[in-house]
């Protein structure tokens, strides 16, 4: 695509490591359920898909897995959590709830950034339970913020995302609401989840330099958002500037240099930049 000049002073001016700053993302928890859980009888089974499947497993379950799963989701210390979640595993292969395990284990990974054994325990959730929307939700979005082009299998690890979001979003269309979430959290988990999975798309999308698909992921991800994902806003404004959609861009830098964080700069930066190519082009 040819650009003016005016845009291509904008391109050079988007020049912060994209990577780095993705590593400091904030993402849902599975297992803490962040104002989604909600104690059941197993005790608190975290997002959306674990109060559809475990709400009525206390009289399936026999008390030795019900104690050692309490303990395992009681458990704040990250190496002993991890610890009592493999020693759940290995003791109760089959068990009820040994998808809500697996997906928990892989939360704490994530916020590890282990990712390697974060794809691992998801991997076996899905397994379980292939319509888990948290676990997809979560590693759809995971794995192109961490994604490397020189990973040996970096176009199969984007085809992944895609395809977990994308079923995500297929879910979520049609969830129920699970028994007990009032109607405000179900809308606020759904709300989560689904600008969670537009976001795990429109960076699939700006990997692979669609910058239009891309873009329109992102507005999804970030419009209605009351709490917009800094990293969104910062590439949403790379894909305007990319599109030559300059007044845009300012707009996309410009609120993500609202928001403190490692981009803030960066974005005031580039909103300045923007509205100058802007002025520039209307010339």
């Amino acid at each position: 695509m040819k650009t003016s000049p005016a845009a291509d002073s904008l391109r050079l001016a988007l020049v912060l490591p994209i990577v780095l700053a993705f590593l400091g993302f904030a993402p849902f928890a599975h297992a803490q359920g962040e104002g989604v859980s909600n104690q059941t009888q197993m005790g608190a089974a975290g997002g959306m898909t674990d109060q559809l499947a475990y709400g009525n497993l206390g009289a399936q379950v026999e008390r030795d897995q019900s104690d050692a799963f309490h303990a395992f989701i009681k458990e704040r210390d990250t190496a002993k959590k991890i610890q009592r979640g493999r020693e759940f595993l290995q003791r109760f292969p089959k068990s009820l709830l040994a998808e809500q395990v697996d997906a928990s284990l892989m939360d704490v990974y994530r916020t590890q950034a282990d990712w390697k054994n974060e794809y691992t325990f998801a991997d076996a959730a899905l397994v379980l339970n292939p319509n888990d929307v948290d676990v997809l939700a979560t590693v759809g979005w995971t794995i192109p913020h961490v994604y490397q082009p020189s990973d040996p299998d970096a176009d199969q690890e984007l085809d992944k995302a895609e395809k977990f979001a994308q079923h995500a979003l297929e879910i979520l269309a049609t969830i129920p609401k699970p028994p007990d979430m009032n109607d405000a959290q179900f809308a606020a988990a759904k709300a989560k989840r689904t600008s969670q999975a537009h976001s795990a798309l429109g960076l699939v999308y700006f990997r692979r330099n669609d910058y239009e698909n891309s873009a329109k992921e992102l507005v999804l991800s970030s419009t209605g958002n009351p709490a917009p994902d800094q990293t969104d806003l910062y590439v949403l404004g790379i894909d305007f500037a990319k599109l030559n959609r300059v007044g845009e861009a300012a707009d996309a830098f410009g609120r993500c240099g609202q928001i403190a964080g490692a981009l803030q700069d960066a974005c005031k930066k580039n909103a300045a930049a923007a509205a100058q190519a802007g002025k520039a082009n209307s010339q």
